[in-house]
């Protein structure tokens, strides 16, 4: 879609002397980031467009980027903190001055830290906190104040395993090659979606542009999904395959390599340790072994193995589908060894680290990633990265005992529509001593917040992408000023953070008698981050990076203001290898854990999973498989209170093959029961052949049908929450991520 107007407020009223002007910003709702231009009259937004001078996004748009508008101007946006007053067994809010609400906040924080110690206190970081550059820049100094290792974040709903086996292979979590898709002659694509995710860990805004061009130089796009999603219907072939067993697969791939002698890691070989070690482990998985486990062919496999591994430029390609499955380590680790056996890691045409002018890793602005460094008080689940997985938070505040979670602080996040089993989560949430939302809406989760404290909204305040562009698939900066001033007194969420981290350390510091030298660093420290916004630290950032060794083509701050587009950096290019080398390290193709997983594979496939069903079902009652959708209208849950994005036709409705409907009985648009091990849903019914037998899917980030939050449109359009079906036990095996895709089912007429 090249561009797309706001037509029912495309010109300001005839009164209105104030003079439209045109502005460059971008749309940060989903990890495209699209480059937009704005017609704005004084704080009216009057229409979005693509912006066709943006080197990345190159004019794209899609309908989520016009929902910007409805965003800064929703009154159900809260503009001010507020508290939650519970008088006589009845709730309301109340409206309360920054002052108060800063006061409450740590007052509230650090009684159950004296009470029960830091770790009794919990911080939720949600995805969109990486999409606004002012949590990333000065968040670190509040939560860190926190002093706690009781740290979730969405990363262990989405992309754990990723981060996990760059960690292990490369050394770095954000090390993670990206599909060079505008160069690659054959692109293999598992549980993933670009077509409505705009990419997704490969920021590839205008991919239906991408895909055609791949298609002219003579290349060849494959789908591997257990649902013919929007990519797979626009791809020259789509497999089927059985949700869970996408490993299978992969490993019976691997098998095919050295079978058929297709093993060329060409210039990789020099740096690559194991080879054979990983062959010997992939001996069982040969594709006729896994065929009637996963569904797809024998000989089918064998040839895309053949055709990959043949292509002048080839990748693979798995996002959340495979991460959020029972082996989405297997999965991942298995498509960077496909890619790494092929020589098609750090070569052009197949997968690429990016070069972007703020580098978090050359810098060690981000840490590399830790594993297994501690784990959960309840369940053992490991941490990663300093975080532990979203799938134990709520046992660990409904368990009794030492280290019970106490306190919670949200940022950005709706983790009761977001991670698995969100109802017990919700129960949960009821009973913290406290509880903080930096948000600015009053949702599902928020809700049970004793204050609220609203940041300004997406239009309100600047932007650099300082994550997306390290997953782009092209080397681009982008600066982008405010596109309208904020409302008087409002904060931007770097301003929260900083007041609360300054008030929070002055509280703690009398609480645990800190030392004089501890408070005066203290002081120093947040005096000097206080007065860095975002943009001065990016400048500095700008300038340090410029002076590098071997630094080029890094913009000066001057450059992106005079260039609010973005200025092009160029293609990607090979540095992966020269880096690995420089370092002094090798990459081990089989790490530890996986080399103890993979035996306990070969049993393992098909990946049933024993089902007892609810105490009124017997155990014998045929099951489905559930899993998640996404649709370009939809992203997060708070883009629903967006009347233009919820418009037209149902988009929460189960999706289920014309075979497994007619054994039910069941009617496309028929409402149905939809029950698993740990709640039920009522949802209509999309009867489709887009689907494959013995599986269902429902979208996520809806359910909004829970008492005492504030979104009308959200509400009036509330559909069923997916994560009511979603079990915290059921995780991947290695890191304890969530497993979302293949949780076992019942269907009936409701």
């Amino acid at each position: 879609m090249a561009a797309m107007s706001n037509a029912p407020t495309a010109h300001a009223p005839a009164h209105d002397d104030t003079p439209v002007e045109t502005r460059h910003g971008v749309c940060n709702l989903c990890e495209a980031i699209c480059g937009l231009t704005f017609q704005v009259q004084g704080k009216r937004i009057i229409s979005i467009k693509g912006n066709d001078a943006d080197p990345l996004s190159r004019g794209h748009i899609c309908p989520k980027a016009v929902a910007l508008k409805d965003l800064h101007e929703d009154p159900d946006r809260l503009r001010q903190p507020i508290k939650r007053i519970t008088e006589n067994g009845q709730t309301r809010w109340e409206a309360i001055t920054w002052d108060e609400a800063f006061d409450l906040v740590v007052e509230g924080l650090a009684r159950v830290r004296e009470q029960h110690g830091s770790n009794a206190v919990a911080v939720y970081q949600g995805n969109p906190s990486v999409h606004n550059w002012g949590n990333i820049t000065h968040g670190p100094m509040f939560f860190g104040q926190l002093k706690t290792r009781s740290r979730f974040s969405a990363t262990s709903v989405d992309q754990l395993p990723h981060h996990l086996v760059s960690h292990w292979l490369y050394g770095h979590q954000l090390a993670i090659p990206i599909p060079d898709i505008d160069h690659t002659r054959f692109m293999l694509i598992l549980g993933g979606n670009p077509l409505a995710s705009n990419g997704s860990l490969m920021t590839v805004p205008d991919v239906r542009a991408r895909f055609k061009a791949l298609r002219e130089r003579g290349g060849k796009l494959i789908v591997i999904d257990p649902r013919r999603t929007e990519t797979a219907a626009a791809a020259d072939e789509h497999h089927f395959i059985d949700p869970g067993t996408d490993a299978a697969w992969l490993l019976s791939v691997i098998h095919t390599l050295f079978d058929e002698e297709l093993v060329r890691p060409q210039h990789l070989e020099p740096l690559l340790d194991n080879i054979k070690a990983v062959r010997d482990a992939v001996a069982p998985f040969s594709p006729e072994a896994m065929a009637a486990h996963t569904g797809i062919d024998a000989a089918s496999t064998r040839r895309l193995a053949r055709e990959m591994a043949q292509a002048n430029g080839a990748v693979v390609y798995g996002r959340m589908g495979l991460s959020t499955q029972a082996h989405g380590v297997v999965c991942q680790w298995a498509i960077q060894v496909i890619n790494l056996l092929t020589g098609n890691v750090d070569r052009e045409g197949g997968a690429l680290l990016t070069s972007p002018a703020i580098n978090l890793i050359q810098t060690r602005l981000m840490s590399p990633g830790h594993f297994d460094a501690w784990r959960s008080r309840v369940r053992g689940a490991p941490e990663f990265g300093g975080e532990l997985p979203v799938s134990v938070m709520a046992e660990e505040m409904l368990t009794p005992g030492k280290g019970q979670l106490r306190a919670l602080v949200t940022s950005c996040g709706n983790p009761v529509l977001s991670t698995p089993n969100g109802r017990q989560l919700d129960e949960a949430l009821r009973g913290l001593d406290f509880m903080v939302s930096i948000d600015f809406y009053l949702n599902e989760t928020t809700r049970h917040a004793h204050v609220i404290l609203p940041p300004t909204c997406g239009v309100e305040h600047d932007h650099y992408d300082l994550v997306f562009l390290h997953l782009a698939v092209r080397n681009i900066a982008r600066y982008s000023e405010a596109i309208v001033p904020p409302a008087g007194g409002a904060l931007h969420d770097w301003q929260i953070y900083m007041e609360l981290a300054r008030r929070y350390a002055r509280r703690i510091w009398s609480l645990e008698r800190a030392s004089v030298r501890q408070r005066l660093t203290g002081m120093v420290t947040r005096g000097i981050m206080g007065q860095l916004t975002p943009r001065r630290l990016l400048a500095i950032g700008l300038n340090r990076a410029s002076k590098t060794k071997g630094a080029t083509q890094i913009p000066t701050m001057k450059q992106l203001l005079a260039h609010p587009q973005g200025v092009d950096l160029g293609p990607l290019q090979p540095s992966l290898v020269e880096g690995l080398r420089q370092r002094g390290r090798r990459i081990d193709l089989l790490p530890l854990a996986i080399r103890q997983e993979l035996p306990n594979l070969v049993n393992t496939f098909p990946a049933h999973v024993a089902t007892t069903g609810h105490d009124t079902e017997p155990a014998t009652r045929p099951t489905l498989k559930l899993i998640g959708r996404r649709d370009v209208r939809s992203n997060n849950s708070w883009m629903h209170n967006s009347a233009r994005l919820v418009s037209g036709k149902p988009r929460c409705t189960l999706w289920i093959h014309p075979r497994d409907a007619a054994s039910r009985q069941l009617q496309d648009g028929q409402t149905v029961t939809v029950a698993s091990r740990v709640g039920q849903v009522r949802v209509p019914v999309h009867v489709t052949e887009d689907i494959r037998p013995g599986v269902v899917s429902l979208p996520h980030g809806w359910g909004h049908d829970r008492a005492g939050i504030d979104m009308k449109v959200a509400q009036a359009h509330a559909g069923a929450s997916i994560n009511d079906l979603t079990d915290d036990r059921l995780t991947e095996r290695i890191s304890a991520n969530a497993a979302f895709s293949a949780v076992p089912v019942w269907v009936e007429a409701a």
